[in-house]
């Protein structure tokens, strides 16, 4: 099979690490510390450009160019604590005591401007492995449904950051067949 009819099936599993300025290797966020949780419904990678274009008024001539990029990230997680809420939010603390861990969220105050390495694997034995990084917070918030007849799933929106002084917001990385 050509590498370009890979058929992509299935979901993956959501890493989370604070980014301090390197993207570190996957093997060191892919352990079990850094998953955010497991999820439901999926992984969406949005990438959006915004061009101006100018043209004169016969229609002639004209140039475009690229103005702003937005891309996110959103995901629904399924499996979470308080540690997960407090990743979600920057205004979370969390604190332990005999037992409970509690989770104090709000107040501008509060605000601790951590960016988060978000880490995206979808495994595939016969195609080989994806993985997506961004950088990021969850900008949309986020609300808890408990309902006696469903899961509770978080659904998060990671607004990416730029990553490096070259402006990426996405690494997107596949194993490929391909040869060099």
């Amino acid at each position: 099979m050509a590498d370009k009819d890979r058929i992509i099936l299935g979901s993956g599993k959501v890493y989370i690490t604070e980014f301090t300025g390197e993207i570190p290797a996957d093997a060191t966020v892919e352990v079990a510390g850094n998953l955010l949780g497991y999820i439901s419904g999926g992984a969406t990678l949005e990438y959006k450009p915004s061009y101006t274009k100018a043209k004169d008024d016969l229609g002639i001539v004209s140039k475009t160019i690229l103005t702003e990029e937005e891309a996110t990230f959103k995901t629904g997680i399924l499996t979470f604590n308080g540690e997960t809420l407090a990743k979600l939010c920057n205004t979370g603390r969390v604190s332990v005591a005999d037992g409970i861990r509690t989770v104090k969220i709000g107040g501008v105050d509060n605000y601790d401007g951590k960016k988060y390495l978000i880490h995206f694997v979808h495994s595939d034995e016969a195609d080989g492995d994806i993985r997506v990084s961004i950088v990021g917070v969850n900008e949309a918030g986020f609300s808890l449904a408990f309902q006696k007849d469903k899961e509770t799933v978080i659904d998060a929106e990671f607004a990416c950051q730029s990553m490096d002084n070259e402006g990426t917001l996405i690494i997107f990385k596949e194993e490929t067949t391909a040869v060099a």
